[in-house]
């Protein structure tokens, strides 16, 4: 028996996460557990959020039987201190803690339990997580920003334009952004998409608002912010920016799920409107500029940015603009998924647990 991929006596929850970050697959995979239960798991602790899905296989794809997501900024304050904060720890556990009963509720057998940016940053991460283990029984796997762009494309590689040649895909997270150009092979017919270059930016929403101010935002400090993103973006966007004939923009992150809501004045938020919609140029355009005109207060009373995003919102607008200006793309497609349907897809695949997956 493979402990890894196994609760034991309840506790002890454990992720795959070992294997290579493009393999599609996890050590022990042939011996799976899920296929007693048939029930997956995955986690994504960010630094802002803490996300869980929960899913069957089914077919070619998955469905899910349950989900979690708190947002919990456990990043703050890392970058002037070094350190995850003991408040920012409490509701880390608190969050993990009901994470930790839905798997066991659900009795998921395989899973992946990760995290990233805020615990890739501090220099109390190892404590952190020997407490999260004490506590919750969860073990975390700190992966890398390679691993964390590819299981980003392989979570909204479905959303692609199946007409189109490729795409600029970036997950804005709260304290990294990742960018990825992937490419479909015109030579093949139906070509799965690849991806042809990547990079990860040390800045997200959490850390450039702390920065530069979240809750008054003024035309002056959104542009510093936007500068600052930029110049950490041109190197890439140079080598790879051009010829984008055939590509549109593909955003994964609480920025452009929310932007999308505001666009569609929703009157709260609706995933079942917002997972793949498309928005134009002149959309995000008008939509920033709407947000830019909103108080701290306004945006607090908006059921699509809540309090909970009110300070980070115009930083994460700040990031889409300065990769709208690095690759100026007339549409971009909104994703309402990521690291959690890439990380369920690739433990299915490896499975077999999909269709013509074996």
């Amino acid at each position: 028996m493979n402990e890894d991929t196994r609760l034991r006596d309840g506790i002890g929850l454990r992720g795959d996460g070992q294997g290579p970050p493009h393999s599609g697959g996890v050590p022990g995979a042939g011996r799976s557990p899920a296929a007693v239960t048939g029930v997956y798991a995955a986690l994504d602790l960010g630094t802002n959020n803490c996300r869980l899905l929960i899913a069957c296989p089914t077919g070619d794809s998955f469905r899910v039987v349950d989900s979690f997501s708190r947002i919990i900024r456990l990043g703050e304050g890392i970058s002037a201190t070094g350190c995850i904060s003991d408040a920012a720890i409490d509701r880390a556990i608190a969050a993990l803690s009901i994470c930790r009963d839905k798997i066991q509720s659900r009795k998921a057998k395989r899973l992946r339990l990760i995290a990233t940016e805020a615990c890739r940053a501090a220099s109390n991460a190892d404590g952190f997580m020997d407490r999260v283990a004490a506590e919750t029984g969860i073990r975390l796997e700190v992966i890398d920003r390679e691993t964390e762009a590819a299981l980003a494309v392989t979570g909204c590689s479905p959303l692609l334009d199946p007409k189109g040649r490729g795409a600029i895909l970036f997950d804005i997270g709260g304290g990294s952004t990742e960018l990825v150009r992937i490419e479909r092979d015109p030579e093949q017919e139906n070509a799965v998409p690849r991806i042809k270059a990547w990079m990860s930016i040390p800045l997200g929403v959490v850390s450039l608002a702390e920065a530069f101010g979240g809750k008054d935002v003024t035309p002056q400090s959104y542009a510093a912010m936007v500068a600052e993103v930029a110049q950490h973006i041109a190197p890439f966007a140079a080598e790879h920016g051009a010829d984008l004939g055939g590509m549109h923009l593909l955003g994964t992150s609480g920025t452009v799920t929310t932007l999308a809501g505001v666009h569609l004045n929703l009157p709260r938020y609706d995933r079942r409107r917002i997972d793949g919609v498309w928005m134009s140029d002149a959309d995000l355009t008008a939509t920033v500029a709407r947000l830019l005109c909103m108080t701290y207060q306004e945006r607090a009373g908006n059921h699509c940015i809540s309090i909970e995003r009110a300070d980070l919102v115009l930083a994460g607008c700040a990031i889409l603009d300065a990769i709208r200006s690095a690759f100026p793309l007339p549409r971009l497609r909104v994703a309402d998924r990521g690291l959690r349907e890439g990380m369920l897809v690739e433990m299915m695949r490896a499975d077999g647990a999909l269709s013509g997956s074996r």
